[in-house]
């Protein structure tokens, strides 16, 4: 069984089974660029069924369209917004048109669902309308980037949940490693002393910092054109739409959607992407560092730093027989790499908007949910694989510190800083231990007071004024 649609390029033949239309077709034929369709991204899906249901609830409440047609309409769109129709969003993430063929697959699939109800054959348009009724007082620039919009908030939910539970994982063992002594380094040399667990306490607050940056970016989502249609000036609008379907809008999802002040503006402008964009930079720069220090740290075992363990999730190499590779920490840097990239991405689209409408926000969308996706995956398994399993060589640690030359420092206020770098070069040169120049020859401090000044406490919280 199929039926004939009919647009002004001409008819095609379409499956009866299929609820997108005509136009959808063509967007699917035309654009086969990234092969993932739009129903891989469920939380655009759904935000198209809600501003298609916002906007059919503020058309019938201002007679701009027929209560019965509207009531078909927003059945429709409970069944987009619900994931009944998911596999019928088929046009590919990146497209010419702006997202006109996202958009009129919307339309198509929400006119037969409401034909459907109605008694209709699909793509019986004389009732129910893609064009004149799904999408009345619409544009595809004003509708696709209030989904795009709400999508984001959603899909940010998720995301900064797996960054806190990050966090409080690295807190966890920032507890447990609380009484691990260990050196502190900078230029990756020897420095001074610290704990183990402030290191992985620092870990946690860098990522906590993120949380608050993403949900400060998230705000400025919350600010969209609804209503503004084709560039701002709200033409084919009822009068009172614009202000009427956000209204609507926000009340269905419960996020405080903003009118933009300045719809014209609104309509072109894509710097609240470019922010969130940003962020999400932010955040994979800082996760590249953790990894970069998880690996040193965990370096060797016995050629390298040794200081921590990483769970062993599989062989390391197809020629060296016992080989265990830090895996987690290099696909989370893998991500962080790929994220950094769309970020110029998204920097360069956001730039190319011309005049009244940047038709660049495809791969703007692209970019975004696929750094979203790929980081929360990321990131909790950096969590479940990586950071909970981890545990400290605790002996090996405390023995590299005794051993260092680095904590002549804790030193400077008794013997000065000249006599503590004549001291550290003589150990450098020698290879004696800073106890046995100190105690045993030089006989500077007393093995009690030595005792005393490299007490775990005073190493890690040195009160320098005594």
């Amino acid at each position: 069984m199929s039926r004939t649609e009919q647009d002004f390029l001409g008819q095609r033949e379409i499956a009866d089974d299929i609820y997108y239309g005509v136009q959808t077709i063509r967007g699917k034929e035309n654009f086969h660029i990234t092969g993932i369709p739009m129903n891989q991204e469920p939380y655009f899906v759904k935000a198209l069924g809600y501003v298609k249901k916002a906007a059919a609830m503020a058309n019938r409440d201002l007679g701009a369209i027929d209560a019965k047609v509207a009531d078909a309409i927003i059945l429709g769109c409970d069944r987009v917004i619900a994931g009944d129709m998911m596999d019928q969003f088929v046009t590919d993430f990146i497209q010419g048109g702006a997202g006109t063929s996202t958009n009129m697959n919307a339309n198509e699939v929400i006119a037969n669902l409401a034909l459907e109800s109605l008694g209709f054959g699909k793509g019986d348009y004389q009732h129910v309308s893609p064009n004149d009724h799904v999408n009345y007082g619409q544009s595809t620039n004003d509708t696709y980037p209030t989904a795009f919009r709400l999508a984001l908030i959603l899909r940010l939910e998720s995301y900064m949940t797996a960054l806190r539970q990050l966090q409080e994982a690295f807190f966890a063992k920032g507890r447990e490693f609380d009484r691990v002594l260990k050196m502190g380094r900078t230029h990756l040399q020897d420095a001074v002393p610290m704990s183990l667990g402030a290191e992985f306490r620092g870990w946690g607050t860098t990522i906590g910092e993120e949380v608050d940056r993403i949900s400060e970016a998230r705000a400025l989502l919350r600010e969209i054109n609804l209503g503004a249609t084709a560039i701002g000036t709200s033409v084919t609008a009822a009068v009172g739409y614009p202000k009427l379907a956000v209204r609507h809008l926000s009340a269905l999802t419960g996020v405080d959607f903003v009118l933009a002040g300045d719809l014209v503006e609104a309509t072109s402008d894509t710097g609240a992407y470019v922010q969130l964009s940003g962020v999400l930079k932010r955040t994979a720069s800082k996760l590249t560092k953790i990894c970069n220090d998880i690996r040193l740290l965990a370096s060797g075992p016995r050629a390298g730093f040794n200081e921590i363990n990483l769970p062993q999730l599989q062989p390391g190499s197809s020629i060296m027989p016992g080989k265990v590779n830090p895996v987690i920490p290099e696909v989370v840097n893998q991500t962080s790499f790929l994220v950094i990239g769309l970020d110029t991405t998204v920097t360069l689209a956001a730039s190319a908007g011309q005049l009244q409408l940047n038709v660049m926000e495809p791969v703007i969308s692209f970019a975004l949910f696929f750094s979203i996706r790929t980081m929360e995956r990321a990131v909790n398994s950096l969590r479940e694989n990586c950071i909970v399993g981890i545990t400290a060589n605790e002996e090996h640690t405390r023995n590299m510190v005794l051993n260092s030359l680095g904590i002549v420092t804790v030193l400077k206020p008794l013997l000065g800083y000249k006599q503590c770098a004549e001291i550290a070069r003589e150990g450098y040169k020698s290879g004696k231990s800073l106890h046995q120049i100190v105690v045993v020859e030089r006989k500077l401090l007393t093995q009690e007071k030595w005792d005393e000044m490299f007490s775990f406490e005073r190493l890690i919280n040195p009160d320098l004024s005594e």
